[in-house]
């Protein structure tokens, strides 16, 4: 049976611990692939068995979470939600707290503070302690074990002492009720903030849902872009959205593709132009037939590649990972010591060891770790897809940090891919005959000199052939065969002893081995592009261009905008042995858009293809730049450097803060509730500055 992917949407998860304990059990399980990101609350894994997926969501269910059909439609009841928590508690939380301040007898009163406190503990009970008993039984104790364990000693300490009318020494009512209430307000602030980080693919979610204008027998019907099937005829009028891709059947149009490319220009469409859902009709309107509907349109693949992104950890991220499955026990272990060490050994009172054991365990915060990576992905891969950045793993942000070389294919990357025919030398006299043959050939291929010479040709007047069979050769040319037999070659790979070897000619035709004509083509530099090397030797890398070009040709260009380190006249077998080289030297990145350039772009580092690229490129690149400006290649390298440093910064502060704040609080300079306040402050701190990346000025 066939392996498939289960994606499940699942409710309840709040640290990196939650999604360890769902990743354990369907490790336990032995499935395979198994993705669990407690941020955009998805599960994904992968069985050749799909009759066990009950079983799986009756276990995922069984450890305290909940598996829901759609996250959008999913709405929390009133008493579920954790602000309404929050309120609830610090309503009987504050006159506790006033007790300590006003003269109050009233309030004084154990009994009084019991029935205070009890609704809250109840409330602590019902939300920590729900969830510290799953998560064990799930075999990684998560943070809420240390929270309930906390507060469940303060209040049994307190109820003890109201029982047996001990005194006002004995009552901790208040640091129980304050623990709980402090921990849920820092659960809050971390749902709002973490919903921030991932507001980039819920922002492309939304583009998605929209209702289109489906023309049926001349009538016209309002039905959901995802109801859209391919074939159908839509109407597209000023101010609506493109509900899925498709090409322009009459009508003019001047559309924003921004959310795509972050080029703020309207693009012009007339009749057969390709349109891309989500993007917004500014002027005119448009009759489009559907080409790709649901998941195949442009918008969905781009937010699997984000959700994709996400689930790839940088390595940096597996540190966090494994201490946050060890930190709880290790913290519990701590306070056990604490405790017994103030009793015992420095003979301090049972209630003062008993507090700084329960201020070692509150203020502890795995949480902060295992934010510190997740948030800044998600953010740092949300700035890049407004760019018209796409990354697709998060894991490509740590490949591309001490980037030495970035390695350039020239066609259609440094220059703009549009040619132009300087000078065609035939063999034979019929010039519209050797136009029709090339017209033939390469209006079969996608490579940017191909549509640029068939643009070009369609003008002019030419003698159609048909073809039987055409063949594209990596690196070569194109191979085909007409209806009577005869043999064709266009490209630049084979020249024979009558070929002018000169600088002057690029592309070669030949009929059954004989050369029919020389042609001698033009491509034009990028405007950015001497701007971009410029940049780039600023940041202390160093540009190579690699190209399959006549070396005549790719000095001119490399010349003219700063390149000092040229490879022309490449296959792509020699492509790959070049990039190996680099390697061994430095991180490489190799930038190019032909299916000549997909093996060198799989072997980099870090492969980065352009939108307009062919498909073969595109799939094998892990960075997808939708918008051809060159500006994007410096912006990709900022943003990566930075989201690297938040990273870095984040863990730094979430073990920082546990290694300064546990032994301050085990000698007693922390009580349980500024503990408790410091561990939801730790997490906000962490989130904030993930946020900050959002509009943070890159350098």
């Amino acid at each position: 049976m066939a392996e498939q992917m289960i994606e499940l949407n699942v409710t309840g998860m709040h640290c990196n611990n939650c999604a360890l304990s769902i990743h354990k059990l369907l490790e336990k399980k032995g499935f395979q692939n198994i993705f669990v990101d407690f941020a955009s609350e998805e599960v994904k894994f992968s069985t050749t068995d799909d009759s066990v997926l009950p079983e799986v969501i009756k276990n995922i269910e069984g450890l305290g979470f909940k598996v829901v059909d759609d996250l959008n439609l999913n709405n929390e009841h009133f008493y579920e939600k954790v602000e309404n928590k929050f309120l609830f508690s610090l309503f009987f939380t504050i006159p506790l707290l006033l007790h300590m301040v006003l003269p109050w007898h009233f309030f004084h009163n154990p009994i009084v503070q019991l029935i205070l406190c009890l609704p809250v503990f109840i409330l602590g009970c019902m939300h920590f302690g729900k969830s510290a008993y799953n998560s064990i039984k799930g075999g990684v104790p998560n943070m809420d074990v240390l929270i309930f364990v906390g507060s469940s000693s303060a209040f049994i300490y307190s109820l003890i002492g109201t029982i047996q009318n001990l005194g006002p020494d004995y009552l901790f009512y208040e640091t129980c009720a304050t623990i709980i209430t402090l921990v849920l307000l820092g659960n809050a602030f971390e749902k709002r903030s973490v919903s921030q980080t991932t507001s980039a693919v819920k922002d492309l979610v939304k583009i998605q849902q929209v209702t289109a204008n489906r023309i049926l027998n001349g009538e016209t019907e309002i039905i959901s872009a995802r109801d859209v099937r391919p074939g159908d005829i839509l109407q597209v009028n000023q101010g609506d959205k493109v509900p899925v891709d498709g090409d322009v059947l009459s009508g003019d149009a001047a559309i924003d593709e921004s959310m795509l490319t972050g080029e703020s220009i309207p693009v012009e469409k007339t009749k057969y132009s390709t349109v891309i859902g989500g993007t917004i009709v500014q002027h005119g309107n448009i009759r489009m037939i559907a080409t790709k509907v649901g998941s195949n349109t442009v918008l969905s693949q781009i937010i699997e590649l984000m959700k994709k992104a996400q689930s790839a950890k940088p390595p940096v991220q597996k540190l966090g990972d494994k201490v946050a499955a060890i930190f709880v026990p290790v913290v519990i272990g701590v306070a056990l010591l604490t405790f017994g060490l103030s009793y015992w050994l420095f003979d301090v009172s049972f209630q003062k060891a008993l507090m700084h054991a329960i201020a070692v365990l509150v203020i502890s915060c795995p949480c902060a770790m295992g934010l510190a990576t997740p948030t800044a992905v998600m953010v740092g891969l949300g700035r890049a897809a407004k760019n018209g950045i796409l990354i697709k793993g998060g894991d490509t942000i740590e490949a591309i940090a001490n980037t030495k070389y970035v390695v350039f294919d020239k066609t259609g990357t440094l220059t703009t891919g549009k040619f132009r025919i300087q000078e065609i030398k035939t063999e034979i006299d019929d010039i519209e005959k050797i136009r029709g043959l090339i017209f033939s050939i390469e209006e079969r291929s996608n490579h940017p000199i191909a549509q640029s010479l068939v643009r070009e040709l369609k003008s002019l007047p030419l003698k159609k052939v048909i073809l039987k069979s055409v063949t594209e050769q990596k690196g070569l040319g194109m191979r085909a065969e007409d209806i009577e037999g005869n043999n064709y070659f266009l490209g630049s790979g084979l020249k024979s002893n009558k070929a002018d070897n000169g600088a002057d000619f690029n592309l070669f035709l030949y009929q059954n081995q004989q050369l029919l004509a020389q042609i001698s083509i033009e491509d034009e530099i990028k405007p950015d592009a001497k701007e971009l090397i410029t940049q780039l030797k600023k940041m202390n890398i160093i540009p190579v261009l690699l190209s399959g070009d006549r070396k005549s040709k790719c000095i001119q260009v490399a010349d003219a905008i700063g390149i000092t380190e040229i490879h022309a006249e490449k296959l792509p077998e020699q492509k790959l042995s070049i990039i190996d080289l680099y390697k061994q030297k430095g991180k490489t990145v190799m930038i190019g858009d032909g299916i000549n350039d997909a093996p060198a772009l799989t072997q980099a580092d870090v492969g980065v293809s352009m939108n307009d690229a062919s498909q073969v490129a595109i799939q094998s690149a892990r960075v997808i730049l939708l918008n051809t400006d060159l500006h994007s290649v410096v912006k990709f390298l900022q943003i990566s450097k930075h989201t690297l440093i938040t990273i870095k910064q984040n863990l730094f502060w979430a073990f920082a803060y546990n290694i300064v704040a546990i032994p301050m609080a085990a000698i007693g300079l922390l009580n349980p509730m500024l503990g408790a306040f410091a561990m939801a402050f730790s997490d906000v701190v962490v989130i904030g500055n993930s946020l900050r990346l959002k509009g943070k000025k890159l350098r």
